[in-house]
C-alpha cells in the first residue's frame, strides 16, 4: 500500500481507503441495492483491506440508517488501533424537527450517537455530509471545534461542498481560531470532473486533502457496462442512477479505457482509478465494494502507473469544457511578458 499526507496534518492514510456505505440494510432500500452485507461479509472485507495496509475506513451515520457504523464497530474492535476511523453527519436520523442539518444541537448529538454506534471514544475524521443553507456556519464550526478540544474528535472534513462553501469555512476557521476542515471528500471520475473547475484549484491552495468517493461513477466505470448492455446484472448502477452519468460520453470514456487497459493487463476498473490516483490534489480514493474479489481487485491499481500517453488519451475523452471565467483566465496572451 502507498500513503499520502492528508493536506498540511501530519496523518498519512492509505491511498485506498475502504468505504462502509454496503454495511448493513439487507431488505432496506437503497441499501439492500447498495450491499446490505452482515457482519460476516463486512468483517472479511474490513480484515483483508487492513491486512493489505489499507487504515483508512470511512463510514457516515446515515449510511443503513445507524448499521453501517454498528457493524463496523464491532468488525474493527480488535483492530482500532489500526483504523484512521472517518464518519459523517448532517443526514435525517429521526423525525423530530432537531434530528438533521448542522445546528449545534445536532451536530453534539449526531457525534455522541456515532460514538456509541462505532463502540469507540473518538473519531479520527468527522466531516459534515453536506451544506446546511439554515444553519450560521459559524455555530457549526464552533461546535465541531469542541468536539475536538474533548478529544472526541482528531480531524474534521467536509464532504459535498461548492468551492465558495469550503473556502468561507475556512475563513471563519482561520478568522475565528477554530479547528479547520482538513479534507474534502467529494465525488470525481473520468465521467464527473466537475470539481476540477473551483474546488480543485482551491483544494491545492489551500493545501485541504482530497477524499474522492465513487471514482468508478457508482460502477459505470467498473468494465461491467459498454455500449451492448450490462455484463453483470447485479451491477450496483443498473438499479441505482447515483451518481448520474451521461452514459454516451460514459461510453466514449469506457472505449478508452479498455484500451489503456489492455497495454497494461490490467481491468478497466483498475485503470478507472489508477486515472484518479494520478490527479495531484487526489490523496485518496473511497472502494465501495461488496465482494472479496472487487477489494483486492480495487487495490491493485495503487501500483498500476499510467504512462504520460495513457492519461493524455484519458484525458482527451473525458476533459470537461472549461467554464467561465475559467476559459478567459486561461487565455495568457494579456499578461506581461516577465509574469
Amino acid at each position: 500500500m502507498k500513503f499520502a499526507q492528508l493536506g498540511a496534518t501530519g496523518l498519512y492514510v492509505s491511498r485506498i481507503a475502504l468505504g462502509a456505505m454496503s454495511f448493513g440494510g439487507a431488505g432496506t432500500p437503497p441499501w439492500n441495492h447498495v450491499g446490505g452485507l452482515d457482519d460476516v461479509a463486512a468483517g472479511t472485507l474490513v480484515n483483508t483491506a487492513l491486512d493489505h495496509g489499507v487504515n483508512l475506513i470511512d463510514t457516515a451515520n446515515v449510511y443503513a440508517d445507524g448499521e453501517s457504523e454498528e457493524i463496523l464497530g464491532r468488525v474493527i474492535k480488535s483492530r482500532r488501533d489500526e483504523v484512521v476511523l472517518a464518519t459523517k453527519l448532517s443526514a435525517r436520523m429521526g423525525p423530530g424537527p432537531n434530528d438533521a442539518g448542522l445546528s449545534r444541537y445536532h451536530v453534539t448529538n449526531a457525534l455522541d450517537e456515532s460514538l456509541r454506534r462505532l463502540g469507540t471514544d473518538h473519531v479520527d475524521l468527522y466531516q459534515i455530509h453536506n451544506f446546511d443553507p439554515v444553519t450560521p456556519i459559524e455555530e457549526t464550526l464552533r461546535a465541531l471545534d469542541d468536539a475536538v478540544r474533548a478529544g472526541k474528535v482528531r480531524y474534521l472534513g467536509a464532504s459535498n461542498l461548492a468551492a465558495w462553501q469550503l473556502a468561507r469555512a475556512l475563513g471563519k476557521s482561520d478568522q475565528l481560531g477554530l479547528s479547520r476542515f482538513v479534507a474534502s471528500q467529494s465525488y470525481y471520475s473520468l465521467a464527473g470532473r466537475d470539481i476540477e473547475a473551483e474546488l480543485v484549484p482551491l483544494l491545492t491552495e489551500e493545501k485541504v486533502g482530497l477524499l474522492v468517493w465513487s471514482p468508478l461513477a457508482g460502477g459505470f466505470l467498473s468494465g461491467k457496462f459498454d455500449r451492448t448492455g450490462v455484463s453483470d446484472a447485479d451491477a450496483r448502477h443498473t438499479r441505482t442512477q447515483f451518481p448520474p452519468v451521461d452514459a454516451e460520453s460514459a461510453y466514449a470514456i469506457i472505449d478508452v479505457l479498455r484500451k489503456v487497459a489492455e497495454r497494461h493487463e490490467a481491468t478497466v476498473a483498475q485503470t478507472a482509478l489508477a486515472w484518479v490516483l494520478a490527479q495531484p490534489a487526489v490523496t485518496s480514493v473511497i472502494a465501495g465494494v461488496k465482494r472479496l474479489d472487487q477489494l483486492t481487485g480495487n487495490l491493485a491499481a495503487v501500483d498500476l502507473d499510467l504512462s504520460t500517453e495513457d492519461l493524455a488519451e484519458l484525458d482527451e475523452v473525458s476533459r470537461t469544457p472549461l467554464r467561465y471565467p475559467g476559459w478567459i483566465q486561461a487565455d495568457q496572451s494579456w499578461r506581461h511578458p516577465a509574469a
